[in-house]
């Protein structure tokens, strides 16, 4: 694989018109309006694996959103490769704090990415290292470099909670067998450091309602007299970390791993700078759960944050109100041993407990997952590093990442193999939030790494 950098070199700017191109399709999976962009652009990834060399690729139908599956079997007595990856992206929200429109891709070159990068919704999660992949598939087939065989599954719901896919996973095992599962929706720690994500957090995602009156009400009239639901959702919600940001929630606990001092010392290694941290978020200071640092906060610990509130009236000017109803979403990121139901179920018991009978509360669980650790000692991780270092120069730091990957652990169930995480993007691509990209280095190096993984995984594997 000598001439993989001349390949990337020679084709980088097609590569990157292609993601471009990608990257145009609002295909948000949340929101029904774009129904059609979606189904769009899983017609896109199917054009561009058979292009990439695929020799059998189809769209397979689920009862959501479908999965477009790809293979390229060249023998099968050789390793397989399972590439897991999603299509779908965020909603743009809110609009108006983008610098550019978020489906009309921009490059700009930004103080962490000199030589570029590509602005737009699902640059870095997922369609910009997803389609990484794809090129690496290209490069192997077209220049005769792949050493084993290679499988796609790509998805429409990763946004939305993943729900068809465990419905198509568990009904085809046999097609989706594979000796190592590669996924591309982490980070690193940066562009001169890589590392490899080892751990993923579960997610509870919940929605609830608290309704008082029967209609709104004039504040004038009822107002001391009747519950307004917004004043008791905010108590509510403000009852459930105590003066140690600790979750309140009885049971909330009583799964958490606790790591040794050993390993949080070894944690406390990766370089990072607390004023660097501060510094790119514009905050004074940081804020969290007594007793850790935040690194540890953001990937080892368990969390409850409300991604949304809102009730009454919120137009421009005043309407003396007290809203009839108020609600709010609120996510909890889980650690390995808490299962996503069984907190949900304890969330909802509590939240309920704590409303005064002046109001009625609803819980209206969305969406979960459970969290993922995988070993650092196997074929696949050792793969992964080796393929860092010759790209990279430099070891990879094994890292526990604070985002959620629900269906890894499903696919450790279901297909029986593990997953390496091998993410390329960086905390400061601003994923899930207005302004989000992609550096062109980033992009560019995964193209370069992606083949060496398959190279040392089949040398490995004999």
């Amino acid at each position: 694989m000598s001439d993989i950098k001349s390949y990337i070199e020679n084709n980088k700017d097609r590569f990157i018109n292609e993601l471009i191109e990608l990257l145009k399709i609002p295909s948000v999976s949340a929101d029904p309006a774009f129904n059609q962009d979606v189904l769009n652009t899983s017609e896109a990834v199917k054009e561009s694996l058979e292009k990439a060399g695929c020799d059998h690729v189809e769209i397979c139908e689920t009862p959501g959103y479908p999965i477009v599956y790809g293979e390229k079997i060249i023998d099968p007595s050789l390793p397989t490769v399972l590439v897991y990856g999603h299509y779908d992206v965020q909603p743009a929200d809110p609009l108006h704090l983008w610098d550019s429109p978020a489906f009309e891709p921009v490059i700009k070159k930004t103080e962490l990415h000199p030589e570029g990068a590509i602005f737009a919704r699902g640059a870095c999660d997922d369609k910009g290292q997803m389609y990484m992949h794809v090129k690496a598939l290209e490069y192997m087939t077209s220049t005769g470099n792949l050493p084993c065989n290679v499988k796609f599954m790509i998805e429409g719901e990763e946004e939305v909670g993943s729900e068809s896919l465990g419905w198509f996973v568990k009904r085809n095992q046999e097609k989706l067998a594979n000796d190592v599962i590669l996924i591309s929706d982490t980070g690193m720690i940066s562009n001169t450091q890589p590392s490899i994500t080892t751990g993923l957090r579960g997610l509870s995602y919940v929605e609830v309602e608290v309704t008082g009156p029967n209609r709104d009400l004039h504040s004038g009239l009822y107002g001391g007299a009747v519950a307004n639901p917004i004043n008791v959702l905010t108590k509510m919600i403000a009852s459930l970390h105590d003066e140690n940001n600790h979750i309140t929630i009885p049971g909330f606990y009583d799964k958490v791993e606790e790591l040794t001092r050993a390993e949080r010392d070894e944690m406390a290694k990766a370089p990072f700078s607390l004023e660097a941290y501060k510094e790119a978020l514009d905050i004074d200071d940081v804020y969290g759960e007594k007793g850790y640092t935040t690194n540890e906060r953001n990937s080892i610990r368990p969390t409850l944050d409300v991604n949304g509130i809102w009730g009454g009236y919120t137009g421009e000017g005043a309407k003396t109100v007290i809203a009839s109803k108020a609600y709010a979403k609120i996510s909890m990121r889980l650690v390995p041993n808490q299962d996503w139901e069984e907190i949900t179920q304890l969330f909802a018991k509590h939240f309920e407990s704590i409303a005064p009978a002046s109001v009625k509360v609803k819980v209206t669980p969305h969406h979960g997952g459970q969290g993922y650790v995988t070993p650092i000692n196997s074929i696949g991780y050792q793969a992964a590093s080796k393929a860092y270092q010759d790209t990279f120069g430099v070891t990879p730091i094994p890292q526990r990442s604070g985002g959620s990957i629900p269906i890894v652990s499903l696919f450790e169930d279901e297909l029986k193999s593990k997953t390496i995480l091998m993410g390329f993007g960086l905390d400061s691509d601003a994923i899930h939030s207005p302004n989000e990209h992609f550096g062109i280095f980033n992009y560019l190096k995964g193209i370069e790494t992606i083949p060496l993984f398959y190279k040392y995984f089949t040398e490995l594997s004999k």
